[in-house]
């Protein structure tokens, strides 16, 4: 099958290091391994291709520079020009990322050509599809990451909100299936429009061949009681993320340890001066980011692993504690979202409540102190990634769903 994964967020890369490009690098590796045919549409690249993606067919549509209402409408305008390419080029399904001001998804739904894809949707585009009969729809999976106007709005600037919510609830309605990463944004999504037939709860997953466990050799690094153990986060900076809760518990814990933060992000700064006066800046280290290539390396180097979010909403599905549990690590994380579900209620690794540096504090010196459970997390978490959460799995469910509504 020829599948267009389209990406018009300008803040995504498909090469990039946060989460989201890995993202689209894992869905886009899914549907390769098993035959598929990919071609990524995007307005952003960056410049960590990975050596088994350096063959991947990328289009890449700039976008002006800045921000404002002239960026939203070049958004747009990038919809409908790749709208037209995939039309002419006969693609069999879309698999498009949700982004603000796009409406590929809608505009492929349209059976008749002239109507989805007119010149003025895209000005200073010749239409090549006028005067020529109807076309068959084409199919596409809309997946829906977040209720992307509330967080523009929340966190962001967002100038033509009206245009923003139409295109999203014109794509909501035109997807033949609507992928929500978990409950609350499937939630969201049927508030919007969509008809809730068509919506699925499709959690975030994890290719387990790319990450695996430490080899069995490395383990006896940790076992030497004078050597500290180290516990790990690996995702972006941010305030909701709950790193500085994590050094906070990390300044209260009896067990030797060291703690190493892994990616980058607006609060850097903060978390470097947080553990300055804390008195742990020696046994913290912020690493920065790395790239998706590194980082099985930098999980092998790890003894516990850290999802310490705080208290509020939180309506993710976190990367990251899939490629911990892939990994092969014991997980502390906290209970709020889908993560009890992702770890069976505590079976797959120690729940916390969000935002007690307590109880953070505690689950870190017990977990540090009791190697042979560490070991018995980590041996279940890797056979629940395989049997579960293997990205090829979620992307097989999704194509047998889009065949079903068809």
């Amino acid at each position: 099958m020829r599948i267009a994964y389209v990406l018009l967020d300008p803040g995504i890369g498909v090469f990039g290091t946060k989460g989201a490009s890995v993202h689209v690098q894992e869905v886009t590796r899914a549907l390769r391994a098993d035959g598929h045919e990919v071609t990524v549409f995007c307005t952003r690249l960056d410049e960590h291709v990975p050596a088994d993606l350096a063959d991947l067919d990328v289009r890449h549509h700039r976008l002006p520079r800045g921000k404002g209402p002239e960026r939203e409408a070049a958004v747009a305008r990038a919809a409908a020009d790749i709208a037209r390419e995939i039309v002419e080029e006969g693609f069999d399904l879309v698999h498009e990322r949700y982004s603000l001001f796009s409406d590929v998804t809608a505009r492929l739904a349209m059976p008749d050509a002239s109507s989805g894809l007119d010149a003025s949707s895209s000005p200073g585009a010749d239409n090549p599809s006028r005067g020529t009969a109807a076309r068959r729809p084409i199919p596409a999976i809309l997946e829906v990451n977040a209720p992307l106007v509330l967080e523009q709005r929340a966190h962001r600037s967002l100038h033509d909100e009206a245009g923003a919510l139409a295109a999203t609830r014109a794509q909501l309605a035109a997807a033949a299936v609507v992928s929500c990463v978990s409950p609350q944004v499937a939630d969201w999504a049927r508030s919007e429009g969509a008809a809730p037939q068509r919506v699925v709860v499709t959690p975030n997953g994890v290719n387990t061949t790319r990450i695996f466990p430490r080899p069995a050799a490395d383990g006896t690094v940790a076992a030497d009681p004078a050597v500290p153990l180290t516990v790990g986060f690996v995702g972006t900076l941010k305030p909701w993320h709950g790193t500085d809760l994590l050094l906070q518990a990390l300044a209260r814990t009896r067990e030797a340890m060291k703690l190493e933060v892994i990616g980058t992000g607006p609060e850097h700064e903060a978390l470097e001066q947080l553990a300055a006066e804390l008195g742990v800046a020696d046994r913290v280290h912020l690493r920065g980011a790395v790239t998706p290539e590194d980082v099985p390396a930098v999980l092998h180097g790890l003894d516990i692993a850290v999802a310490p979010y705080p208290a509020g909403d939180h309506y993710f599905s976190p990367l990251k504690v899939y490629e911990y549990l892939a990994a092969g690590l014991p997980v502390i994380a906290s209970a709020i979202g889908t993560i009890p579900e992702m770890l069976r209620e505590g079976e797959l690794g120690v729940l916390v409540a969000p935002g007690d540096v307590d109880a953070l504090a505690s689950a870190l010196d017990a977990l540090g102190a009791d190697r042979r459970r560490r070991e018995r997390l980590g041996r279940a978490a890797r056979e629940a990634a395989v049997a579960e959460h293997d990205w090829r799995r979620r992307c097989r469910d999704l194509l047998e769903l889009v065949g079903a509504a068809a």
